[in-house]
């Protein structure tokens, strides 16, 4: 079947939500209470071990499929505009978005806050040790890289087609 990373994504996600929903049908019916004068093959509700166990087995493996897919197409291709591949991407994009929340902190700061140390009734200057117009155009080109980086990104998610052998 040929998906692309975005479709794959769904596909994924719907296969765990089937293994979680046949667990949770399992848990239901795979032990029952009776009371002691009830007829406990009345109470007994329907439940095929081997069948389900059959069934999480193949969603398993359709879920290693799925995964390993996924990651071969990250590993193999490219971003365009980035000498990296979709792997190295998802690492840089939370780089990127670490960076630009520390830089929006530097960029906001004022270059010098007046302090009052209680105890002494002292009054002290806490200063910037930096350009904040620097922090500022930092930011902006941060956020900038970060904004291509995520729409080359989604481009490629939802437009490059692989196999899933499912």
């Amino acid at each position: 079947m040929q998906c692309t990373s975005a479709e794959a994504a769904k596909l994924l996600r719907r296969l765990n939500e089937e293994r979680s929903s046949l667990e949770a049908q399992e848990s239901q019916s795979c032990t029952f209470r009776a009371a002691v004068n009830e007829d406990t093959e009345t109470a007994r509700p329907e439940y095929d071990y081997a069948a389900v166990q059959a069934k999480l087995d193949a969603i398993d493996s359709q879920i290693r499929t799925v995964k390993h897919a996924i990651s071969t197409f990250n590993m193999t291709h490219e971003v365009p505009g980035f000498s990296m591949t979709v792997d190295m991407m998802l690492v840089y994009i939370p780089q990127l978005t670490r960076k630009k929340q520390k830089l929006s902190a530097m960029a906001n700061r004022l270059a010098k806050v007046r302090e009052v140390v209680r105890v002494a009734n002292i009054i002290e200057y806490t200063y910037t040790n930096y350009d904040t117009e620097q922090a500022k155009r930092d930011y902006n080109n941060v956020s900038d890289e970060l904004s291509r980086a995520q729409t080359a990104l989604d481009v490629l998610n939802n437009s490059v087609k692989f196999e899933v052998d499912i």
